[in-house]
């Protein structure tokens, strides 16, 4: 250490705070504001904070938004900070569409404008334009939020009205929206499909495809980021009797998903995807009839051998990979919890 140059023993220290501690470093003097403003900086940060201590539980109700730790060992949260938006809104209609280091995709469900937003450094971008590019529509759209080969961010758009589809994709590098080709079966864009938010692993986007009745085709439909290519593969073989739904989940780099079957029972496995092939992981028994107000979604989990499922109303539950059954696990509803999410603090800006 004594040998290092005193430039990279204050990047390697710089790099290990805390996303907060970084933007408070800023103002030390002009030389620590252009080092921790280099993407190189923010880069290495990043990856040193994507750890599960650094994760934190972002909740929105109709008053307010807050942002709270998880404590792990006793499955509950820690105090809550309450965060204010920093772009105009109204009665708190903020949907989240997906997340990745830091950052999140909302939409504003007023205007239907979608934004980036990074809650730790409260920056934002909204992604709207004037010649109708960035606006969602729930129901009929799709999200996947991405970083390619270049460390460029980038939001897929997939679009479907009325009969027509369009699939976009937002640079952040250049601040722009293109339209790219949708290659794979016309069918999937009927509205008669619900597709899930992308799911961002290893270099490709997976969204959940199913058909809206029992007994429908459910497939998964795989984005390579980089060559910008669709391609289709098969959902896990999971029985067809009722509803089949799927949450797709990134486990240190490999794709796992929660798949539900049943009606009024229902039973969830956990698969793993191997290539283009599933293989299941574990199983619970079936789950009693509950009342679908209590239904949730599973909007993210740590690493650390723990799983963490969020009701919609923001309670936490946690699942043990060795516990069977699952005392504490209740049916999947839909894809991703719209006013709750799980982030990791980072400095990573919505803009360039």
């Amino acid at each position: 250490m004594a040998d290092l140059p005193i430039h990279t023993i204050v990047f390697e220290i710089l790099t290990r705070l805390p996303a907060k501690d970084v933007g408070r470093s800023k103002s030390v003097c002009k030389q620590w504001y252009a080092l921790l403003s280099t993407q190189d900086f923010v880069r290495i940060h990043c990856s040193r904070s994507l750890v599960s201590s650094n994760q934190r539980v972002l909740l929105i109700d109709d008053l307010t938004c807050s942002v709270r730790p998880i404590i792990s060992n006793n499955n509950d949260y820690g105090p809550s900070s309450i965060v204010t938006f920093p772009f105009h809104h109204q009665n708190n209609d903020v949907s989240i569409l997906s997340h990745l280091n830091g950052l999140l995709c909302v939409c504003l469900n007023h205007t239907y404008e979608l934004l980036l937003w990074n809650p730790t450094t409260t920056a934002f971008k909204c992604l709207s334009t004037p010649d109708s590019h960035g606006f969602y529509i729930n129901n009929l759209d799709a999200i996947g939020l991405y970083v390619d080969a270049d460390n460029d961010y980038k939001v897929l758009h997939i679009k479907r009205r009325s009969g027509v589809l369009g699939v976009y994709v937002y640079s952040r590098e250049v601040d722009s929206w293109r339209n790219i080709p949708f290659i794979t079966r016309q069918e999937y864009l009927s509205p008669h499909f619900n597709w899930s938010a992308g799911t961002f692993c290893g270099g490709t986007l997976y969204f959940t495809v199913c058909e809206c009745w029992i007994g429908g085709t459910n497939v998964v439909i795989c984005f390579d980021v980089n060559s910008e290519q669709f391609k289709e593969i098969s959902f896990p073989p999971v029985p067809s009797i009722g509803m089949v739904q799927g949450v797709l989940v990134n486990v240190k780099n490999v794709v796992h998903m929660f798949a539900s079957t049943g009606m009024f029972e229902m039973t969830i496995d956990l698969w793993t995807l191997q290539g283009d092939y599933w293989i299941k992981v574990l199983s619970c028994p079936p789950i009693p009839p509950i009342s679908l107000s209590l239904w949730c979604d599973i909007t993210h989990y740590v690493t650390n051998g723990n799983w963490f499922v969020m009701t919609k109303s923001g309670k936490l539950f946690t699942i043990e990979m060795d516990m069977k059954p699952f005392e504490c696990f209740y049916p999947v509803s839909w894809f991703r919890g719209f006013k709750c999410a799980v982030f990791v603090q980072t400095i990573v800006s919505p803009s360039i």
